[in-house]
């Protein structure tokens, strides 16, 4: 079940507002790249996600430009390699952020394309479309190749973007590349794109792609406490006869390891494309000293290569958390005031703050304007040592949840890095209209219900309400409710 709630949720999550997709292009070539189509009215910005630097319109002589809903390479470098966000900017000053992987591929002697396959096969029955010319205006093809060879014969017929195979057969199946050429103010640019053809669509793999962790990646734990560890790969097309995810701690198999504190579970799933995924957890009952010190290597293998990412652990820094709690709740788009609101900014902050030293961030009143909202929205998120969720009609039957809504979920659930408070205001009945992520939490967890005697007498710091509330936030200088501090 709690697979399953990852899953649904992760797929939700990213299609609406952290979708992470990546590009491979050969080195000297040219690369566009597309934000998620959206309404043309809205303005797109890129930016480099390490530095957050805005990537500006073209100049004379740039190489790296963008406008709108692209981002150009004229042509790729090496150093191009990294991660790039497009963000929508609405305007009623929300925003959404895509994140876009580029990976480029060095010319290697006697290799003639890179064997990253980013395109998997799209119905076996014939037809190959060129993988993202769509991107380039007034592209034209050149030549296509199988397996590294040119494509000749009569029973491949040229379109201006794919060639269909004439009744396909084993001896078919392989990798096209398409090599187009791409004009731009007089300047020509070669590129090459890759998809993988399997008749029929029978299972076929590929090379095995570790989505996450990235290797290298430090994971903050606290001594004595329990962690789940996450790692996810693209093995193929179809489900592989020969599948491996599993995970080392200092190169020994977890199998090997002491059985009372370290074990694994895993799962597999289809994507889109029929892609083929395995993901295993590593769960640690109790986080030791000795821990600090090792490697934790995900190691991912199917029948053509193997590939591992490694992550290390170091201790949460003590004071790097700097809000007790970051409070979500369902904005009014009108001028008509409403309890939520009242609520939020006076009751909340009277008991929470004023009458128990809690500090809260509440969007509104410590986000300010001028800040990049999405950027400012998850960096206080990850200064907040809790997530409080207030469940309204309003909330449930919005059809666009909040930007920071789905990072509070995407943290609780998939990286298991924030607890959740849901504070339920309104009766809301069996939550069958909740998100599946949601019900997940209220299934584990429950949610602190607003009777409406609170209503009259709201500031009562010794309710029964703001008792429990107290009980789940972290412990604080004037608090002693909490037995579960950050």
């Amino acid at each position: 079940m709690m697979g399953y709630v990852h899953l649904v949720f992760l797929s939700a999550f990213l299609s609406v507002s952290m979708t992470s997709e990546t590009f491979d292009a050969m080195e000297g070539e040219a690369l566009v790249i597309k934000c998620p189509p959206w309404s043309s009215s809205v303005k797109v910005t890129w930016h480099h996600t390490a530095s957050n630097k805005i990537i500006p319109a073209e100049e004379e002589g740039s190489r790296i430009f963008s406008l709108n809903r692209f981002l150009w390479f004229l042509p790729t470098s090496r150093e191009d390699s990294g991660n790039y966000t497009c963000v929508i900017h609405f305007s009623n000053n929300r925003t959404k952020s895509f994140n876009m992987s580029v990976q480029v591929h060095p010319y290697k002697q006697g290799v003639c394309f890179p064997s990253q396959i980013r395109y998997p096969n799209d119905t076996g029955r014939g037809k190959i479309v060129c993988p993202t010319i769509d991107n380039y205006k007034n592209a034209t093809i050149i030549q296509w190749y199988k397996d590294c060879k040119p494509l000749q014969g009569e029973r491949y017929f040229k379109g201006e973007k794919y060639i269909f195979i004439n009744n396909p057969r084993k001896k078919d199946d392989g990798y096209y590349t398409c090599q187009f050429i791409y004009t731009h103010k007089g300047n020509v640019f070669n590129v090459s794109a890759t998809r993988i053809f399997i008749s029929k669509a029978k299972h076929s793999p590929l090379p095995p792609q570790i989505l996450f962790p990235k290797d290298k990646d430090v994971i903050e734990v606290e001594l004595g406490a329990a962690l789940s560890l996450k790692c996810q790969a693209r093995l193929g097309i179809k489900k592989q006869w020969m599948a491996v995810v599993t995970w080392d701690v200092n190169n020994i198999p977890v199998k090997n390891l002491d059985f009372s504190r370290f074990h694994e579970k895993t799962h597999s799933f289809e994507g889109r494309g029929q892609e083929y995924y395995r993901e295993t957890t590593l769960h640690i009952t109790e986080i030791k000293k000795e821990d600090l010190q090792a490697n934790f290597t995900c190691v991912a293998v199917n029948e053509m290569h193997n590939t591992k990412a490694t992550v290390t652990l170091q201790l949460k820094a003590q004071y790097g958390k700097i809000y007790d709690a970051y409070v979500i709740y369902p904005r009014n788009h009108t001028n008509e005031a409403n309890f939520v609101e009242y609520f939020v900014y006076q009751i909340m902050p009277d008991i929470l703050e004023n009458k128990c030293g809690y500090k809260l961030c509440i969007y509104g009143r410590d986000i300010y304007p001028g800040e990049d909202t999405a950027s400012a929205i998850e960096k206080r998120m990850q200064k907040s040592r809790r997530l409080i969720i207030l469940l309204t009609h309003q909330l449930i039957n919005c059809t666009e949840p909040a930007y920071d809504q789905h990072i509070a979920l995407y943290n609780a659930l998939i990286q298991n890095d924030t607890k959740v408070i849901l504070l339920e205001m309104e009766t809301i009945g069996t939550y069958e209209k909740l998100q599946e992520s949601l019900r997940f939490i209220i299934k584990r967890q429950g949610t602190i219900k607003w009777k409406e005697q609170h209503t009259v007498h709201p500031q009562s710091s010794n309710s029964r309400f703001w008792k429990h509330v107290r009980y789940h936030m972290p412990l604080t200088l004037k608090s002693s409710y909490s037995a579960n501090a950050g």
